[in-house]
């Protein structure tokens, strides 16, 4: 447990010294709000009235007018919450037990309404640790996304699941991608039309990728500026291509719109 704890340790540290992707990036989303939130150390997600920010343990519910803490919900066992994502009015988060081993993860549910949080699906034997997850918005199945960090970071990958989360498929990252990553993984994902949006763990950087019609790499497209230093993000639904994320080193929950230049 404490080699571990000393590998996560180690992770952190590397990042001190990297602060920004060595991608060419092209104007993505831009500032336009943000809010303080003790929370907000792993991801946010929004309504038409609220946000939410996500920590290791809690779904936090705000007033997104005023920016007035509504709620904290947590769940028995809730270790690494790691993104949220809204499908029919619910919050679906992804969550973990990284940095431990055996490796255990699962997808939790926040119910807005009753502010309660509560097991979903739990992975029997995960190949890795889920960082987020995406109902497809075309077809009945779920994209879940497993990171593994340090020298493994290549072996992270995107997992197409049925209703009964029996993987059909899956694809690795783009090397260059990858590279990137600075010893980190893809801590945030949603659907852009027919690309994916994936998130640093710490740079402003969002990859535009394209699931391949045939091969097993996720095809890279472009790289985005954006005003979230990593981690989960998702959609903003009063927003034309809106997006909310956090700051986790200024404790903040921050709103985006798209760049204008």
């Amino acid at each position: 447990m404490i080699g571990i704890w000393l590998l996560a340790i180690g992770l952190l540290s590397s990042q001190a010294q990297n602060t920004q992707s060595s991608h060419d990036l092209k104007p993505g989303w831009e500032l336009t709000a943000s809010f303080k939130a003790k929370q907000a150390t792993q991801a946010a997600a929004a309504d038409e009235h609220f946000f939410y920010a996500i920590s290791n343990t809690h779904v936090a519910k705000y007033d997104r007018q005023t920016g007035k803490t509504i709620s904290a919900s947590t769940s028995p066992g809730s270790k690494h919450l790691n993104s949220g994502y809204f499908h029919a009015g619910k919050l679906y988060c992804a969550h973990s037990n990284y940095p431990a081993l055996p490796e255990e993860s699962d997808i939790r549910v926040y119910d807005p309404e009753k502010e309660t949080l509560s097991i979903f699906h739990r992975f029997e034997k995960p190949p890795g640790s889920l960082v987020w997850c995406l109902r497809d918005p075309r077809e009945p199945c779920w994209w879940c996304c497993f990171a593994h960090y340090g020298a493994e970071n290549g072996k992270t990958f995107l997992a197409k699941m049925d209703d009964g989360f029996v993987e059909t498929k899956r694809w690795t990252f783009p090397k260059n991608v990858v590279a990137d990553w600075d010893k980190m993984s893809a801590s945030g994902g949603i659907w852009d039309q027919d690309t994916l949006l994936v998130s640093h763990h710490h740079f402003k950087v969002l990859y535009r990728l394209r699931v391949p019609t045939e091969g097993t790499e996720l095809e890279w497209v472009e790289s985005l500026a954006c005003p979230f230093p990593g981690q989960g993000i998702a959609v903003d639904p009063k927003v034309a291509g809106g997006l909310v994320g956090i700051d986790r080193y200024a404790g903040s929950v921050l709103f985006g719109s798209k760049s204008k230049k």
